[in-house]
């Protein structure tokens, strides 16, 4: 009890030397202030541009993989060899009712495609650039489709190819301003199609990736009637066909091997054959991603660290300073009983304050950054980052205060009272 209240005076008397001395406080608690507020604005760009970017690539959905004609990315050597790639066979919609009834480690799996810069028409309105996506079941549960109003394509509508479409909230505001457009007849393609439901309104992405604000979504059998697909044939429209796995890194191994063996058993592949598919996975593209920003994050403590340099060097310097203009106090302290470690505390509670006040400062300027807008980037203040900024303040502040702290309780009383 004795113990914890000698701490709390060493806590009071380095609050009252803070206060007692505001301008030299605040000029040194700068350095700190500008350090912290580099780096956590740095690692707060760096994690709201990551967000951001992988947010905008959610359309391509989580635990999935994708059995394509093309890879997405190059292979191991850096080279992507697409002369060995375009004469492969697109997928099938037999290859998608084998994988369907084959699999083991699947929760789903569709076949879809799509087209880009349709026009849609409904009497005298229309709307260009939009994209048409014929879908087949479990295109839902693949991607994410928030129907808004309505409802999602049925078994039969799928199974029977019908002309129904779900559409956007885009193309809905722009053919049905003042109507509800459940019910109604739009045209595609000169072909007639009846809305069943429409989706969610969700803006413009960061990256300015697909959005289901232009989609138009119709049964992967009714697309079929509109464009040559999912017969196989290299030289046709391309379909995908996509797979979700269990919520697990292994759970996707296993379902990747799987859909692989059973890909070559469907192709009639020989052991020695090299696969005439590509199996994608979306955690690629944020492994990449996160590997680019890991390195401009490292950038950002290297800049900040400087800063940081600097303020513990001001830090350190003050406490020199305050020691030796308080030598005499110390002596006085310490010839009324007062310990070493309740010197040492005052010092190196006065030294962390100063770094902490510091860090707070550089805070506060990083969480005004996030008011400032940037078009579509979203700037956001993690704890995560908050606690890192107090930490290393905290840390500095620590490592800044001891020495001159250590000498300020090794002061032997006599000497230190004589002082002026």
């Amino acid at each position: 009890m004795y113990t914890l209240r000698q701490i709390f005076e060493s806590f009071r008397f380095a609050w009252r030397a803070l206060k007692s001395n505001i301008l030299r406080t605040v000029l040194s608690l700068l350095g700190v202030t500008v350090g912290i507020f580099a780096i956590i604005a740095v690692l707060t760009l760096v994690d709201s541009l990551e967000k951001n970017i992988k947010d905008s690539l959610n359309f391509i959905g989580t635990n999935v993989i994708y059995v394509d004609k093309w890879p997405w990315l190059a292979d191991a050597e850096g080279e992507y060899r697409w002369w060995d790639f375009w004469r492969r066979p697109n997928s099938s919609y037999n290859e998608y009712k084998f994988l369907q009834e084959n699999l083991k480690y699947s929760t789903n799996i569709a076949i879809y495609a799509d087209k880009g810069r349709m026009t849609v028409k409904r009497d005298n309105n229309s709307i260009s650039d939009v994209r048409l996506v014929g879908a087949s079941e479990g295109y839902e549960n693949i991607f994410t489709v928030n129907i808004d109003n309505g409802r999602y394509l049925t078994t039969d509508e799928i199974v029977g190819g019908r002309d129904v479409v779900i559409i956007g909230y885009e193309v809905s505001k722009t053919l049905f301003p003042n109507d509800d457009p459940i019910g109604k007849v739009v045209k595609i393609k000169n072909r007639k199609f009846t809305v069943i439901g429409t989706v969610k309104k969700e803006g413009q992405s960061f990256m300015g990736t697909p959005s289901n604000d232009y989609v138009t979504i119709v049964p992967y059998t009714a697309f079929r009637k509109l464009y040559q697909t999912g017969s196989g044939r290299w030289d046709e429209m391309e379909s995908s066909i996509g797979i979700r796995g269990l919520e697990s890194d292994l759970g996707l191994v296993e379902l990747e091997n799987e859909v692989r063996g059973v890909m070559r058993a469907r192709r009639g592949l020989r052991p020695s054959d090299k696969d005439n598919f590509a199996i994608n996975r979306p955690e690629a593209l944020a492994n990449i991603i996160g590997n680019l920003f890991d390195v401009v994050g490292i950038a950002g403590w290297i800049i900040g660290g400087f800063s940081i340099l600097v303020g513990g060097f001001g830090i350190a310097n003050i406490m020199f300073v305050s020691v030796k203009e308080r030598t005499s106090v110390i002596g006085l302290q310490k010839s009324l009983g007062a310990k070493n470690y309740f010197i040492l505390f005052q010092f190196l509670f006065e030294a962390i304050f100063l770094s902490l006040i510091g860090g707070l400062m550089g805070l506060f300027l990083v969480y005004l950054i996030t008011f400032i807008p940037l078009g579509t980037l979203v700037v956001t203040l993690t704890v995560k980052n908050i606690v890192l900024g107090l930490a290393v303040s905290s840390a500095i502040g620590l490592i800044s205060g001891i020495v001159p702290a250590a000498m300020a309780a090794r002061l032997d009383p006599v000497i230190a009272i004589r002082a002026t």
